[in-house]
């Protein structure tokens, strides 16, 4: 299994921004998927997940501002980040667990101005 996540990046505060993770190695509409963050000097972070049918939740910090969503036929999952703050700066993971966890190689987010 595979993960590949994309679309960080450097934004002012108040901005937007959309990662999105590839997955390969497994049937991809078969598993939740999960967007996690760190900071520096902290521990990962469980920020949104979404199971196969599309349910979706979310941390206090990001709920209302950020989206989870998938296309199944794309094997492809999405993190759609609006309102962005200096706080949100942190390396974003994707990950799934199919009989273990499996995690991307991560994409740095840094919010400033």
């Amino acid at each position: 299994v595979q993960l590949v996540e994309s679309g960080g990046g450097l934004v002012q505060p108040g901005g937007s921004l959309r990662l999105s993770c590839v997955v390969s190695g497994t049937i991809f509409p078969l598993y939740g998927m999960a967007w996690y963050r760190q900071s520096p000097g902290e521990q990962r972070e469980l920020i949104a997940s979404i199971n196969n049918m599309g349910r979706t939740n979310y941390a206090e910090s990001v709920k209302d501002r950020f989206t989870i969503s998938r296309d199944n036929a794309k094997s492809t999952v999405y993190l759609q980040m609006t309102s962005l703050k200096p706080s949100d700066t942190a390396v974003y993971y994707c990950s799934t667990h199919i009989r273990e966890y499996y995690w991307g190689q991560g994409t740095q987010v840094i919010v400033s101005s």
